[in-house]
């Protein structure tokens, strides 16, 4: 099971966890502005993503605006993930109040 965090949880857990950031957006999306250290996630190295991928690190899911992630990060859960979070508000929510910081 995932949880839903804020923008401000979740920028805590980068910070104090490292936790990972996945984000599900299109590439020309993400290539405008992302979450610093963000992977961008997909269909295409999600199979790889995986098989490498640490499941005890916290893993926050990011979208465009807090709503797709939901199910990502429901099936990443679902995958063996211990500590899935989806961020409610998605990468829009992160830019308002972290401009500066994500280059966009």
């Amino acid at each position: 099971m995932f949880q839903r965090i804020s923008i401000e949880q979740a920028k805590k857990l980068i910070e104090e966890q490292r936790a990972a950031v996945v984000d599900i957006r299109d590439p020309m999306s993400f290539e405008a502005g992302h979450i610093p250290d963000a992977l961008a996630l997909s269909q295409d190295n999600l199979r790889q993503w995986m098989a490498g991928a640490d499941k005890n690190r916290p893993l926050l899911v990011c979208c465009y605006h807090g709503n797709s992630s939901q199910p990502a990060a429901q099936f990443l859960a679902e995958q063996g993930f211990a500590d899935v979070y989806s961020i409610d508000g998605g990468f829009e929510a992160w830019r308002s109040c972290y401009e500066m910081e994500t280059g966009a």
